[in-house]
C-alpha cells in the first residue's frame, strides 16, 4: 500500500449543532492530519458556508472535561447500575406520588431519535405530559401563533423565499449574530436584486441593521402594535386580498375591528415610533406583494410573544402573501432541532406527529400506534412552571437531558434551589462539569456531536443527518439509548428494543402516517420503510413527504387547506395595551442580547480562544440617554440592579 492509499481522506457530510439554520458541515478525516471542517456546498440551507462558530467545531472535539462514566452521588459506576437504579427511583416515585411527581426536561439539542423515545416514554408509558425541553423558552409563542391561526404548528415557506422576495422585514432577530448564514443570503440577495428592501424591527441598532434599509427602534414589546396598526393600514389602502381572503380565511371583520380601535395617537405611544416613520413602513409593506417577515426571539420571548406572531400573520393572510415564492410569515428557531422536538411532541402540550394532546381521538391514534399502557391525557408542566413544582416538592424525579437550566432558565436561583430539594435528579451531558451537574444524584455520559447518529430538522422544515465520524469513547451512550434502558428496566422490553437510530426514525415516519388522511401537516411516511442503507444516506429533505409518491408542494396554504377544523385560517384579534406597562420602581427596561461568537451558555464554545476574541468579557449597553443621566461614560464599569440582585460589568 502506498503512502497516498494509506492517508487517503474520508469525507463525512453532517449538520452543525448549533443554531436553527441548520447548515450542512462536511468532515474531512485524514490519520495524518487535525479534522478539517467546512461547509457542505450541497446542503441547501447554506450552500458551503459557516459560520465562525461552525468553523471551530473541530477544536470542540477533544476530550478535556468529557464525563466519560455514568456516576452515583459523585461515584464511579456502570450503566447496569445505574440505569436501574433510574428505574427504580422512577417506579418508585410514580407508584407513591402518581407519574405527574416525575419529569423530563429536554432540549433542541436532542436529535430528533433521542426526542422521540424520551417523548414516548414519558407520555405513553409514565402516563404524565410533564416532559418539556429549552424550546420552549425561544418557541413556545410561535407554535401558538401558527396554531391558533393555522390549525397547526406549521411553518408555511423556506429559505429561498429570502432570495425570491421584494421585501423582508426582520422583526425581533439579530440574523446577523444569532443566524449569520441567513443574514450572508440576505447581502448576496440584495447584490442579485437592486430592488430588495430590508427593514429591521429592534429597540436596538444591532449589527443586522447595519443592512436595513430603515431601522424601526420600536419600543420593546412594541412590535404587536406596530403590525396591528399595519393590518389597519392594509385595508385603509385597499390592499386587502378579498379573494383570498373569501375563500380560504375566517374572522378578518373582528381582526379589523380591533385594529381600528386603536387610534394613531395610541398606536404611536405604544410602538415608540413617530408618525413619518410608522407611514414609511407601511407604506412599503403595502406596495410590495413580495414580503417576507422574519421574526426570531425578540418576538418569541415576551409576555405577548404569541399575540405578536399572531399580528404578523394576520398581515399576511390578508393580503394573501402566503405559500408563494417570496412570501410569508417565517419563524427562525434558535437551537439545531427545535423543529424535530416540536414534530414528536416534546413540549407539555402537544403529542407526537403534530398531534393535539387536548385530542381524544389524537391521544387514541399515539396510544393505540405505540400499543402502550397509558398515554398524557393533560398538559405537563412548561419549563417556568416545571422547575417552579420541583421547588414546590410536587415534582420529586427530574430527568435533564442535553441543558443547563441552572444558567439558562429565568430566575437562575429558584432552578438551583428547586434541584437543591428534589430528591432524585437525573443529568444526562457531555460534559462532566456544568452548573447544573452539580445537583446530579446520578450523571449519564451522553454522545457528543461527531459521536451521535441521528436526523434534525432546520427552521424550513429541512430533514438532515447528523453522522458520526468518531467512536464513541469510553462508556458513553447516545441518549436515546440511555432512555432506552431504563424504560426496559421499568419491564417495557418490546416497545424500546431499538438497535440503531435508523430503527426509531423509520417508527417515527409511520407514526407521522398513520391515521393520517390529509388531515395533519406534518407526514414523512415515505420514510417509514427506509432500510439502514436509506439512513445512512439520506439527503436533506423538506417535509411533507408522504407514502405513496405523491408530489407535494414544499410550501403551505398558498391556495389555503389550513389544518382548521373548517379548512379556513383564522385571524386574530390583537387587543393592544396602550399604557406605559413598565412598573414605577424600576428606572430602566433591559433587553437580553447574544454574543456573536458564542452558543447558549458556552460549555463548549466557551472553551474555544478564537471564540472568545471578539467579546472579552461581559457588557451592558446603555442607551446613550440613560448612560448620560447616570453619569456613565463608554468603558465604565457598573453594577445593574434587579431587585434585590445585581451584576457586575463594563459599560
Amino acid at each position: 500500500m502506498s503512502a497516498n492509499q494509506k492517508h487517503l481522506a474520508t469525507r463525512i457530510n453532517t449538520s452543525c449543532p448549533y443554531c436553527g439554520v441548520g447548515c450542512g458541515v462536511s468532515v474531512e478525516i485524514d490519520q495524518a492530519k487535525p479534522i478539517k471542517i467546512s461547509g457542505d456546498k450541497s446542503h441547501p440551507a447554506n450552500a458551503g458556508k459557516l459560520c465562525s462558530k461552525g468553523l471551530a467545531l473541530a477544536e470542540t472535539l477533544r476530550l478535556t472535561d468529557r464525563l466519560l462514566h455514568p456516576s452515583i452521588e459523585g461515584n464511579p459506576s456502570d450503566w447496569e447500575t445505574s440505569t436501574q437504579l433510574i428505574a427504580n427511583k422512577l417506579q418508585q416515585t410514580i407508584s407513591t406520588y402518581g407519574p405527574d411527581a416525575v419529569a423530563f426536561y429536554v432540549s433542541g439539542q436532542l436529535l430528533t431519535e433521542d426526542y422521540y423515545v424520551a417523548n414516548k416514554l414519558m407520555k405513553g408509558y409514565v402516563g404524565s405530559a410533564n416532559i418539556d425541553t429549552n424550546s420552549r423558552l425561544c418557541m413556545a409563542s410561535s407554535v401558538a401563533g401558527h396554531k391558533r391561526a393555522f390549525g397547526s404548528d406549521t411553518v408555511p415557506g423556506q429559505y429561498s423565499d429570502i432570495e425570491h422576495a421584494d421585501l423582508l422585514v426582520l422583526v425581533g432577530s439579530n440574523l446577523a449574530w444569532c443566524h449569520p448564514i441567513l443574514q450572508q443570503r440576505i447581502t448576496n440577495a440584495k447584490i442579485q436584486n437592486p430592488n430588495l428592501k430590508v427593514v429591521v424591527i429592534d429597540p436596538r441598532r444591532t449589527a443586522t441593521a447595519e443592512l436595513a434599509d430603515l431601522h424601526l427602534a420600536v419600543k420593546p414589546g412594541g412590535d404587536a402594535a406596530l403590525f396591528t396598526g399595519l393590518l389597519a393600514h392594509l385595508a385603509d389602502e385597499e390592499v386587502v386580498d378579498y379573494d383570498y381572503v373569501e375563500q380560504h380565511t375566517s374572522g378578518i371583520e373582528d381582526a379589523l375591528i380591533s385594529a381600528f380601535s386603536l387610534s394613531f395617537a395610541e398606536l404611536e405611544l405604544a410602538s415608540g415610533l413617530d408618525k413619518n416613520t410608522l407611514n414609511n413602513f407601511y407604506h412599503l409593506f403595502a406596495k410590495t406583494p413580495k414580503t417576507v417577515t422574519v421574526y426570531s426571539q425578540g418576538v418569541n420571548q415576551s409576555v405577548i410573544g404569541t399575540d405578536t406572531v399572531n399580528s404578523i400573520i394576520n398581515c399576511h393572510l390578508a393580503t394573501g402573501r402566503i405559500g408563494v415564492p417570496g412570501m410569508g410569515p417565517f419563524s427562525v428557531t434558535g437551537q439545531p432541532n427545535a423543529m424535530g422536538g416540536r414534530e414528536v411532541g416534546g413540549l407539555s402540550n402537544m403529542l407526537a406527529a403534530h398531534m393535539d394532546l387536548h385530542n381524544a381521538e389524537h391521544r387514541h391514534t399515539v396510544q393505540e400506534f405505540w400499543q402502550s399502557p397509558a398515554i398524557a391525557d393533560k398538559p405537563g408542566l412548561k419549563a417556568v412552571d416545571l422547575f417552579q413544582a420541583v421547588y414546590d416538592g410536587k415534582v420529586k424525579f427530574i430527568w435533564i437531558m442535553a441543558t443547563n437550566p441552572v444558567v439558562s432558565m429565568p430566575d437562575a436561583n429558584l432552578v438551583k434551589a428547586a434541584l437543591d430539594r428534589c430528591p432524585f435528579v437525573v443529568v444526562s451531558d457531555v460534559v462532566a462539569n456544568n452548573e447544573t451537574m452539580a445537583f446530579a444524584n446520578v450523571k449519564l455520559p451522553a454522545a457528543a456531536w461527531g459521536e451521535k447518529n441521528g436526523t434534525v430538522t432546520n427552521s424550513e422544515r429541512c430533514i438532515s443527518r447528523q453522522r458520526a465520524f468518531r467512536a464513541l469513547p469510553a462508556q458513553v451512550k447516545p441518549d436515546w439509548w440511555a432512555i432506552s434502558a431504563v424504560a426496559k428496566k421499568l419491564g417495557y422490553v418490546k416497545a424500546f428494543d431499538y438497535h440503531n437510530a435508523a430503527e426509531i426514525f423509520r417508527e417515527h415516519a409511520a407514526l407521522s402516517a398513520y391515521k393520517n388522511t390529509d388531515t395533519r401537516d406534518f407526514d414523512i411516511g415515505a420514510c417509514a420503510s427506509f432500510t439502514n442503507d436509506d439512513y445512512d444516506n439520506l439527503i436533506p429533505f423538506t417535509w411533507p413527504r408522504p407514502k405513496g409518491g405523491k408530489n407535494i408542494e414544499s410550501r403551505f396554504f398558498a391556495n389555503g387547506n389550513f389544518y382548521t377544523a373548517n379548512k379556513r385560517a383564522q385571524f386574530i384579534p390583537i387587543h393592544v395595551a396602550t399604557a406605559n406597562a413598565q412598573p414605577n420602581n424600576y428606572l430602566l427596561m433591559a433587553n437580553t442580547g447574544r454574543l456573536r461568537d458564542q452558543w447558549h451558555t458556552m460549555t463548549r464554545t466557551g472553551r474555544i480562544a478564537t471564540l472568545s476574541a471578539h467579546s472579552t468579557e461581559p457588557s451592558i449597553e446603555l442607551n446613550l440617554s440613560d448612560a448620560e443621566d447616570n453619569g456613565i461614560v463608554h468603558g465604565d464599569i457598573v453594577r445593574a440592579y434587579v431587585g434585590h440582585t445585581s451584576i457586575l460589568v463594563r459599560a
